[in-house]
């Protein structure tokens, strides 16, 4: 039986790069996101790899869509060897001009939903005995960027709640990390002002490392990657 792999914002981006990576790599897969489209599209592509993949509608912001979402996951493909949280959201403004709408919808996108997604799989893969968590943060978790300040927050605090969860499963054989990405030539970086350093692909390649490859040691550390312009 192959292992698993469930993306969040598997449907465009570093979300799905990593998911055709893992199909190359012979994973079955379940794709979250919110454009049905989008899944649909990347599950064809990957299905042509001979693996199975079962895209998923869901908001990750919301406790009662992720635990549906990890119940169909668990119940038609099985338990999980790899968790990416990737989805993710940026609002560009100043801080006297970020509502607190905006404010809370990066933060339960970029933060919560990587809290409930790994809640919603983690007495499954501490049974399996086996697996890897790997969250996507960003440099910004390392710096502060001007009109990023809701963005900032919750990639920071992401990294926070990878070390805790890291500290919450020293002893067993499910590890986490978190990937760091600069800055990537896809949807999210237009109007940044940032020139793209590296491709969705590059990071693809380093989540699947993380994930795949790399030895257990890393379990509770961040991989920074800057790219090569």
């Amino acid at each position: 039986m192959n292992r698993i792999a469930v993306i969040t914002g598997g449907g465009r981006g570093i979300g799905r790069a990593t998911a055709l990576a893992f199909a190359r790599r012979g994973l079955d897969l379940a794709l979250y996101g919110r454009v049905a489209g989008d899944l649909e599209a990347v599950a064809e592509q990957a299905r042509a790899e001979g693996v199975r993949v079962l895209a998923v509608e869901c908001d990750v912001s919301s406790g009662a869509a992720v635990d549906e979402a990890a119940a169909r996951v668990l119940r038609e493909l099985g338990v999980p060897h790899v968790l990416v949280n990737n989805a993710g959201i940026v609002h560009r403004a100043p801080v006297e001009d970020t509502t607190e709408q905006a404010w809370d919808h990066v933060v339960a996108v970029n933060l919560k939903g990587p809290f409930l997604v790994s809640r919603s799989f983690l007495a499954a893969m501490r049974e399996q005995d086996a697996g890897r968590i790997v969250h996507v943060s960003s440099i910004s978790a390392t710096l502060g960027t001007p009109k990023l300040s809701a963005y900032c927050a919750s990639k920071w605090g992401l990294v926070g709640f990878m070390k805790a969860l890291a500290e919450e499963l020293r002893g067993t054989s499910v590890q986490t990390m978190a990937v760091l990405p600069g800055s990537v030539d896809t949807a999210m970086l237009r109007g940044s002002g940032f020139a793209p350093q590296m491709t969705a692909d590059d990071v693809a390649a380093t989540i699947v490392w993380t994930a795949l490859d790399a030895p257990a040691a890393l379990h509770g550390a961040t991989v920074p990657i800057f790219g090569a312009g």
